[in-house]
């Protein structure tokens, strides 16, 4: 197997990593909410919480570390991200549990942000889109195999072994990257000071904002995907697990095609992500009464979405290119933002 494709596989796999653990919590929702004796919009607390340390730690640690080889910062973020999902399983109260999602949040972007640089750096930069996506793809995985596991598991076993089980996972990645990516020092004239000169820049943050909002529809809908699954649309609570995984389908083939269709045009891609979004709430907003359409409402959200993503991500990239860890990191904080509104 070639070197490139073992390092995207790495990477890949923090994609899983840092999937899984986002997005389980939605489905943990209701175990999370009765361990603790509290209602769910409390227990919804542990989401927003990640989300709000997604969105400090992603461009303060960017910019932090940006004299610091890429291969070493891959390390230190991902080994930081087990330590605080091992936390959270141990959590003794729910404030502890939303500190600990809040300190798991925090190197979620800069993990995503220096990925996909050096996702482009070994793939080559002609299919830098296609390497965010295979990033991006361990976060559709996640949902597929990742998100009903850990729901299964945290219904059947409890929902600590669920964080305890990501920190494993994300000692694994630890050791992947250590031995499949390739160092990546910085370039010559990378500095504190550059990181910073590079968010002045007003069509970045136009980006930015339009990510934030954009996604702020689908995080108010997968948020609370279980009950609403249960209770609007009647299915019974086993059957939520099949639907986290359909989600992660659907997931998986919009980052794939987003992918694609971003080397070919970025601004295209993300304006027919947004617009085919917004339709599909709409449906789902309308329609979720019913079990069929809320299921199919569910999957079709995650193909359209990953349009957003990864379009979006390598769009920030464009828009910053004496610092593409920080725009692709950008990204990560902008979509957190919605998932914390959203929430």
């Amino acid at each position: 197997m070639k070197c490139s494709t073992l390092a995207l596989f790495a990477l890949a796999l923090g994609g899983l990593c840092i999937g899984t653990t986002e997005f389980a919590a939605m489905g943990l929702l209701p175990f999370i909410a009765g361990s603790f004796g509290a209602t769910i919009p409390q227990a919804g607390r542990i989401i927003s919480a990640y989300a709000l340390g997604v969105v400090v730690g992603a461009p303060i640690l960017t910019i932090l570390a940006a004299r610091r080889d890429r291969k070493f910062l891959l390390l230190g973020l991902m080994a930081f991200y087990a330590l605080a999902n091992a936390l959270s399983a141990f959590a003794p109260s729910l404030g502890w549990l939303i500190l600990g999602r809040f300190l798991a949040g925090l190197p979620h972007g800069a993990f995503f942000g220096v990925g996909a640089v050096m996702g482009a750096h070994v793939a080559g930069a002609d299919r830098r889109g296609r390497a965010v996506a295979i990033m991006m793809a361990g976060l559709t995985v996640a949902n597929i195999v990742g998100v009903p596991l850990v729901t299964w598991a945290g219904r059947v076993r409890g929902w600590r072994l669920s964080y305890a089980a990501v920190s494993f996972l994300g000692l694994l990645t630890v050791a992947s990257l250590a031995a499949w990516t390739p160092k990546l020092p910085v370039s010559a004239g990378a500095s504190v000071s550059g990181e910073i000169r590079a968010m002045r820049n007003p069509p970045l943050w136009m980006v930015f904002a339009a990510g934030a909002i954009g996604f702020g529809g689908m995080f108010s809908v997968y948020s609370y995907v279980s009950p609403l699954l249960t209770e609007t649309a009647g299915l019974h609570i086993g059957d939520v697990p099949f639907v986290l995984s359909l989600f992660g389908v659907g997931m998986t083939i919009g980052a794939l095609l987003g992918g694609r269709l971003s080397d070919r045009s970025v601004v295209k891609t993300a304006l027919a992500g947004f617009g085919l979004t917004a339709l599909v709430l709409f449906g789902i907003g309308t329609l979720a009464w019913s079990a069929p359409a809320a299921v199919l409402g569910i999957f079709v959200l995650g193909i359209v979405t990953q349009f957003l993503g990864v379009s979006l991500q390598a769009r920030l990239m464009d828009l910053s290119p004496r610092a593409p860890s920080l725009g692709a990191a950008l990204c990560h904080s902008g979509l957190n933002i919605g998932n914390a509104s959203g929430a």
